[in-house]
């Protein structure tokens, strides 16, 4: 007989706490194998497939597409001995698609709640289990051998509904018939209930907090009263309907054209959550400006000779079957010379110990745009490469960037960054430091200018290089140094011979 395990969403490292549901992979009455990926999550860091410790049919799945879920909170249900039946994918939607803690007949789950039928109370064995399971997968869980205890279900923020059973659980009774009436438009009149409120899913009780609703005037039109997403969404709508209406009687004398630009569209603004990725982003930039006294300076360079020398290095390469060489390796390249000359750029603020750590390697990160947003891989021992190493390795990663599978560990760890905005068609500006790194260099867009060149003007390549950096790791001097350092070997390659 089979029994029914529960998979919950595991560590996925690098002391992440939360992901976000992107894609399933799996429908309720799938059959899956033991370490199958059944979900795509976004984490803070990476594109993450998670893989299901457990063979046999899935009975639940938890969390719509775009949902965020806590490390340790469920994902799915899977009956682990079963065999799919003709009858067991009849509820499954046509796209794979479940509600948040339904299953495909309808039924309602809450999640953390052990899903169990009459027949499986008690047949589960430990043996059984350890044949359709597996050992570690990810960090933190594993799943190779089974107590053979069930877990007890529990009842949900103190909710209980009128049968006894615990809310989430699965009776072999039918489903109580839906109400007659249509359920209320908006938040009850009457007097707050008293006692625990009947919500179960997380992401309920936040669009309450966002919407600033008290959860004990809205009315569920769930099973026993349940308050549902819906619910919620319809009190904060009608709330939203009704504070217009409440303030027409001051406005009628007012004339029409001055009421409408005072009240504008009447639309409610979009509420863009800071979560996942562009929540650590966030809340890194946030820390750099709230931690980092940074200062900026920048300078004018004719990249002319510069362009020269990579198309002198491009076509030998050619000619003796080698890759090109781009202009951000090349600029990196300059950046490692340059840091070894001004090592105190390549530091980090240790403001515990009130201490400056001077990196011995250079871990140079680079801002890459993707479909995700801005992200900065980091090519890691860069002092160590020459111009061909850095342009394979960065070609590597912003590859990895683009198809988000970059792991944790080439998103972390850089020692400076290197960020090319000229992409984008900008002259200048001023980076904010990649906390906790101590400088970022900035290179704008190359193109032509006037020049003056042995007291001649001429049309030259120009480009516009800006550094921000920590002035508690050093002073203006040292950044003026380590800028002119550069200029110098963008305006003159041969410059850069002295340090190779």
């Amino acid at each position: 007989m089979p029994s029914v395990r529960e998979f919950n969403l595991p560590d996925l490292g690098e002391g992440l706490t939360e992901a976000t549901v992107v894609r399933w992979m799996v429908a309720v009455g799938d059959v899956v194998a033991v370490d199958q990926p059944v979900v795509e999550v976004e984490t803070a860091k990476a594109l993450v497939d998670v893989p299901c410790p457990y063979g046999g049919v899935v009975t639940a799945r938890y969390g719509d597409e775009g949902a965020e879920l806590p490390v340790g909170a469920p994902l799915l249900t899977v009956a682990v001995g079963a065999s799919e039946e003709p009858g067991q994918r009849g509820g499954a939607s046509g796209n794979g698609r479940t509600g948040e803690g339904e299953t495909a007949e309808g039924e309602t789950h809450a999640p953390g709640a052990a899903t169990s039928t009459a027949a499986t109370s008690t047949a589960a064995t430990s043996t059984a289990d350890a044949a359709d399971s597996s050992g570690n997968v990810l960090v933190g869980y594993g799943t190779a051998g089974s107590t053979g205890r069930r877990r007890r279900t529990r009842a949900v923020d103190g909710f209980l509904p009128a049968d006894g059973q615990p809310a989430g659980s699965v009776s072999t009774a039918p489903p109580p018939a839906p109400p007659a009436q249509s359920p209320p438009a908006g938040p009850s009149p009457r007097t707050p209930r008293q006692g625990p409120v009947p919500v179960i899913s997380p992401l309920v009780r936040r669009l309450a907090r966002e919407h600033g609703l008290d959860l004990r005037r809205v009315t569920g039109s769930g099973p026993e009263g349940l308050i549902l997403r819906a619910d919620v969404e319809r009190a904060a709508r009608s709330r939203t309907e009704a504070a217009p209406a409440a303030g027409t009687a001051r406005t009628d004398a007012v004339p029409a054209a001055v009421q409408q630009s005072q009240q504008g569209t009447g639309r409610a603004p979009t509420r863009i959550p800071l979560t996942g990725f562009r929540g650590t982003v966030a809340d890194k930039l946030s820390r750099s400006r709230r931690e980092i006294p940074d200062a900026t300076c920048w300078v004018d360079a004719d990249a002319t000779e510069l362009l020269a020398a990579r198309r002198a290095m491009n076509a030998h390469g050619a000619a003796h079957g080698s890759g090109k060489i781009s202009l951000l390796a090349l600029l990196a390249r300059i950046c490692t010379a340059a840091l070894s000359r001004f090592p105190e750029l390549n530091s980090t603020v240790d403001t515990d110990a009130r201490e400056v750590l001077r990196h011995a390697d250079v871990h140079v990160g680079f801002a890459a745009q993707t479909p995700r947003g801005l992200v900065v891989p980091v090519v890691r021992n860069a002092h160590a490469l020459d111009a061909g190493g850095l342009t394979a390795e960065m070609s590597r990663l912003t590859e990895s960037a683009r198809q988000g599978t970059l792991t944790p560990r080439e998103m972390t760890g850089g020692t400076f960054t290197l960020n090319n905005y000229g992409v984008f068609g900008v002259d200048g500006s001023t980076p904010i430091i990649n906390h906790p790194e101590s400088a970022m260099l900035g290179v704008g867009r190359i193109t032509e200018k006037p020049w003056v060149v042995d007291s001649r003007l001429a049309v030259r390549h120009v480009v516009q290089l800006s550094l921000t950096f920590d002035h508690r790791v050093c002073d203006g001097g040292t950044a003026g140094g380590f800028l002119r350092h550069v200029a110098d070997c963008v305006e003159q390659p041969a410059v850069l011979l002295r340090t190779l």
